[in-house]
């Protein structure tokens, strides 16, 4: 069983409200007690309301708990840029609470599929204007997935214009901007762009496929 699996059969024992020892769920999910002992310090550490200590038992109370829950690609980072858009305010109970729903979701997502969250996942900095830039996320995304060169006109840093056909490769929030990763065919080389200074944006009808040297996983910041 894997470990997320085995903390998510862990929670569902739990949801009942009664205190449950360690050898009994370690019976039941058939580990060593040692190895539910780690996975109550992980729950706990993760935010989950669960009470009590070793050679007593362990419980959860006051825990808002959900049905398990399918959601497609498009679901998954309409939620992830909803919790980026919550990191933004300026209450600091939203912030930490929407980074923990990050860390939550991250925990029991499979691997494949964090890779691809982690294209919207937010960073702990201080907000400044996120919301600028927004409009060329949309045609950003369709064009990563589809393997489509864009062609873009992008305002560098001294203000001066620069324009630029890439290959998209992946878009990260850090909590001041939004950044596009691409493999810049004017400069040979990865480049990772500012969303909110890009000018304009326009998909290409000529499509890219993975070459060695030019993929992300070729990319060392």
């Amino acid at each position: 069983m894997r470990r997320t699996d085995r903390l998510f059969d862990i929670i569902q024992i739990l949801r009942d409200g009664k205190l449950h020892r360690a050898r009994d769920i370690a019976a039941r999910l058939e580990v060593s007690v040692r190895t539910i002992y780690r996975d109550m310090d992980t729950l706990v550490a993760s935010g989950i309301p669960v009470e009590g200590e070793r050679g007593v038992g362990y419980m959860v109370r006051e825990q808002i708990t959900l049905p398990p829950l399918n959601l497609t690609p498009e679901e998954l980072e309409a939620l992830n840029l909803g919790m980026a858009i919550v990191a933004e305010a300026a209450d600091p109970e939203l912030k930490a609470a929407a980074q923990r729903l990050a860390e939550k979701i991250d925990a029991v997502l499979p691997t494949q599929t964090v890779a691809e969250a982690d294209a919207w996942k937010f960073a702990v900095y201080p907000f400044a204007d996120a919301a600028r830039g927004l409009a060329h996320m949309a045609p950003i995304r369709a064009a990563i997935k589809a393997r489509q060169k864009l062609r873009l006109v992008y305002r560098r840093i001294d203000g001066e214009l620069t324009e630029r056909t890439i290959r998209p490769l992946h878009m990260e929030y850090w909590g001041r901007v939004w950044t596009l990763t691409a493999w810049c065919e004017l400069r040979a080389g990865f480049r990772v762009f500012r969303i909110d200074l890009i000018e304009t944006l326009s998909p290409l009808p000529e499509l890219f496929r993975d070459e060695p040297g030019k993929t992300l996983a070729d990319y060392q910041p």
